[in-house]
């Protein structure tokens, strides 16, 4: 799993990047303010959790009794229903896909919250 957590890291933070950059030079012209500011948080906190995932690729290969898969499968939801949520709510101005984000945020959550229980749980070596 250590390899698949880093490999998906990778590939979440450069389709963040990527997003980013689809937002500043293909959305700017076409979004609101607002919705543009709403597609670029999406991308951030994608960026933000890939290199997440990647953490919990050193985390499983450094300490591999510390049970951090359960971390990357919550980064991994989360990704999808807050980013996710995101881009579809400003893509399609469609409201009612913000309400996937609170729960992709207890996601990133939980994933921050299970990396460190899980590497604090099999001890200092």
């Amino acid at each position: 799993m250590v390899r698949f957590w880093f490999v998906l890291g990778c590939v979440f933070s450069g389709l963040g990047v990527m997003a980013g950059a689809f937002a500043a030079h293909a959305l700017r012209q076409r979004l609101s303010t607002d919705l543009l500011t709403i597609f670029e948080t999406g991308a951030r906190y994608q960026i933000y959790h890939g290199l997440g995932l990647m953490a919990v690729a050193f985390a499983a290969d450094r300490w591999p009794l510390g049970h951090s898969d359960w971390a990357g499968w919550a980064f991994l939801a989360g990704i999808l229903l807050f980013s996710g949520s995101l881009y579809a709510l400003s893509l399609t101005g469609i409201r009612t896909f913000g309400v996937a984000t609170p729960l992709g945020g207890v996601c990133f959550l939980a994933g921050w919250t299970l990396l460190a229980w899980g590497v604090g749980m099999v001890g200092s070596n």
